[in-house]
């Protein structure tokens, strides 16, 4: 999952202390502790509108976002949001994963460090075997100083030390037959055979190799930059996804490709763009995917370093021997899958692709792709405003309709959907976390909030059906934007959106900036809004 965050590709100096030693990452007793949660509050909406990623099982919807997991067992229905309880505090949701009945969450924050400068930082996984109900929490595995050296079959790999949570963040987790997989940027691949109570870091090849299996006789460390005990700078050490494919297959995603094993973990085989003729588009793959209908692996691959590489989506049909491109130039976040047919015989299947200029759909191998022309809550009118968009997941109804869950950094969309011939045609519903207000009350958010991402949600309650008018005035009270005129609104809370654009068309400028609404005789409301670029 990535699926997420800023990602950085530098560490800090503190990331590279340490001495040679062999190592195994062992969690006490004492730190691994099962939690009951602290009562979650129940609400019509997720916690928070930046959806990170989305997980479904059966009627079952589990949300990684900014401001911690959001879970539904009832399609949406209502949500259980773990915000501010134990054991996720105010982390966000880096990942999450659903394994034969356990739902998996990595979590991070952003953590300011020597210099004024902010870094990412993982805060460890949590996972619940009861359906949330309650977790259990897990540090995030770093190293002692002194583990320095890991055993590869007949060789002795010098490793750095990772001995903070500093970049050491999981991106992603996956799941092979009594394993855990999770891909931790500095921290690396690493994988747990108990549950998270003890960590192994995993060799990958360096840039130099594309393979390694334990007989051949290897001389490189394994670190993702230089440091006290090398000069190596490996990309293909900093691994940002990972997906299982069956007991003993899974591929991995780095700043240098695409890694693969078939024999779970122990030998691998790189694929990037300079080491095949039918290629990747980029080596930095932020996201993996398995399509179960047919075995193909879908990749997010961004441009790294050559200047031959470019931003796009990466398929492969043949376990990773040739690979084809799709949506060329496009900065893709995820992948979902809209299966068709009854029970476990698939029929048919989409692919959707969200990306940073909207979510993409493709029935035919990313030969064309379909957006909707709209995200419109078919009720409440109330739309999605935003290009971005981070996560995507499928589930069905017993009537046979898709449920299709769409993440974006602006809300949550789900589409009920009863004909696979029709793209994107069915009934919406939006979801968007806000406070409620009062008839005498309003308030925009985010706030403050970039135009250059979003759009700015500016919410009130009209006592009746109204005529509204809504306007923008800098801090001087200039008018800066007519939003509505004399529109004509039905009683009850409502949304209205501003893109942060003059009568002109122009972007304002960073500043503070006021808004008047006025519905029929009643008295106007005002409220503020930051715009910060």
């Amino acid at each position: 999952m990535i699926k997420k965050l800023l990602i950085l590709l530098m560490l800090t100096s503190t990331l590279l202390l340490g001495q040679f030693s062999p190592r195994t990452f062992h969690l006490g007793v004492s730190e691994l502790a099962k939690l009951e949660t602290q009562p979650t509050s129940t609400t019509n909406t997720p916690v928070s509108n930046s959806i990170q990623d989305i997980v479904t099982y059966g009627n079952f919807i589990i949300l990684g976002t900014s401001r911690g997991l959001s879970l539904s067992d009832n399609n949406g229905g209502y949500w259980h949001n773990y915000y501010q309880t134990e054991p996720f505090g105010s982390d966000g949701i880096i990942s999450i994963g659903y394994d034969n009945g356990t739902i998996w969450a990595t979590t991070g924050r952003t953590t300011e460090v020597e210099g004024g400068h902010y870094l990412p930082e993982g805060t460890g996984i949590k996972y619940s075997t009861d359906d949330g109900n309650t977790w259990t929490a897990i540090p995030q595995p770093i190293d002692d100083p002194g583990d320095s050296l890991i055993t590869y079959g007949i060789n002795t790999i010098r490793a750095l030390p990772v001995t903070v949570g500093i970049n050491n963040i999981s991106y992603d987790i996956a799941f092979t037959k009594n394993t855990v997989w999770i891909a931790s940027f500095a921290g690396g691949l690493r994988k747990s055979h108990d549950m998270g109570q003890t960590w192994e870091r995993v060799v990958l090849p360096p840039d130099t190799l594309d393979s390694i299996k334990p007989t051949d006789t290897l001389d490189f460390a394994l670190q993702p930059v230089s440091g006290e005990f090398g000069p190596d700078s490996w990309l293909n050490h900093r691994v940002f996804s990972v997906v299982g494919v069956d007991d003993s297959t899974l591929y991995v995603g780095t700043a240098d490709g695409i890694n693969k094993s078939t024999d779970n973990g122990i030998s691998w085989q790189k694929f990037n763009h300079q080491n095949q003729k039918n290629a990747i588009s980029g080596n930095f793959v932020v996201a993996l995917a398995h399509n179960k209908a047919n075995g193909s692996i879908w990749a997010a691959t961004w441009k790294a370093n050559d200047q031959t590489e470019f931003w796009g989506v990466s398929y492969t049909m043949n376990g990773g021997e040739d690979w084809k491109v799709t949506l060329s130039d496009e900065r893709a976040h995820n992948f979902g899958f809209v299966y068709y047919g009854n029970g476990p015989a698939i029929t048919d299947y989409h692919v959707l692709t969200p990306t940073d200029n909207g979510i993409f759909r493709t029935k035919n191998y990313g030969q064309t792709w379909i957006q909707p022309p709209s995200i419109i809550d078919s009720k409440t009118k109330v739309p999605i405003v935003t290009d971005i968009f981070y996560a995507a997941a499928t589930n069905q109804l017993a009537s046979g309709s898709q449920l299709i869950w769409i993440g974006s950094n602006n809300g949550l969309a789900r589409l009920e959907e009863t004909n696979e011939n029709d793209f994107w045609v069915g009934e919406w519903k939006v979801f968007l976390a806000s406070s409620s207000t009062k008839v005498d009350e309003t308030y925009a958010f985010p706030n403050p909030f970039s135009p250059a991402q979003e759009s700015i949600k500016i919410k009130y309650n009209l006592v009746s059906d109204s005529q509204v008018t809504i306007r923008i005035m800098d801090f001087g009270m200039n008018l800066v934007k007519v939003l509505m005129q004399n529109a004509q609104r039905p009683e009850g809370e409502r949304f209205e959106f501003w893109d942060g654009k003059d009568e002109l068309g122009n972007i304002v400028p960073n500043g503070v900036y006021f808004y008047r609404i006025d519905a029929d005789s009643a008295e106007p409301l005002f409220g503020k809004i930051m715009v910060l670029k």
